[in-house]
């Protein structure tokens, strides 16, 4: 949602629920951790009255532990947190399925997704930032295809069942190759919200429908 015109943005969350989307990804940053400052809980929860679709928040913010109970009070049903943000990881994952939400580890560009390795049987979805985190329309990190394939053979040598999601620099350009490497959920702002909110979703769909053929 980071995308949209926030004039609208009840309008365009049901644009894209109509047109086909099956989560709402929610950017919640904090200035510090990443270069911007977006919303919180309060737009989190005013997304919820406007969609019957899972709110997916990520939390591109620091100490997050002391502040996701916000968001899961305010609708969020999916909760990603930074590995890099998180020094007691374990225990902020536990916590967030003990509020009764999906838990979920980013990891930004530069992190390598061994790092995560001691905890992925906490997790419910894996998030490979292929842009450095804080602004949308940025250009895909080609380099990140390596990581998407490594977190493709960690969940399956490891017989887990987590979603690998992608975000950053998806359109239909990209779409295929990253479902290719083994994503099964992409993260689209711009490729979406810039012009016809319908037309740009099935662009995507076709896309990255073509790599399964």
């Amino acid at each position: 949602m980071l995308a949209a015109d926030f004039g609208w943005l009840a309008q365009q969350t049901k644009e894209a629920e109509k047109a086909g989307a099956e989560l709402i990804h929610c950017d919640v940053m904090d200035g510090q951790f990443v270069p911007n400052l977006t919303f919180g809980p309060s737009v989190v929860h005013a997304l919820q009255d406007s969609t019957s679709l899972p709110l997916d928040v990520h939390l591109m913010i620091l100490q997050p532990e002391l502040s996701m109970a916000s968001y899961v009070e305010a609708g969020a049903s999916i909760v990603t947190v930074h590995q890099e943000t998180c020094p007691h990881l374990h225990r902020t994952l536990t916590a967030l399925r003990q509020m009764g939400v999906q838990p979920g580890v980013a990891l930004n560009p530069s992190t390598p997704v061994t790092t995560i390795e001691p905890v992925l049987e906490e997790i419910d979805l894996l998030l490979i930032m292929t842009v450095n985190p804080g602004f949308g329309g940025q250009q895909f990190i080609e380099a990140c295809l390596r990581k998407i394939e490594a977190a493709q053979v960690l969940r399956e040598r490891a017989g887990l069942h987590f979603s690998i999601e992608v975000d950053g620099g998806i359109d239909p350009s990209t779409a295929g190759r990253v479902v290719a490497a083994g994503a099964d959920t992409l993260v689209a702002g711009t490729a979406i919200f810039r012009g016809s909110i319908a037309e740009n979703i099935r662009a995507l769909r076709r896309a990255a429908s073509s790599s399964r053929c």
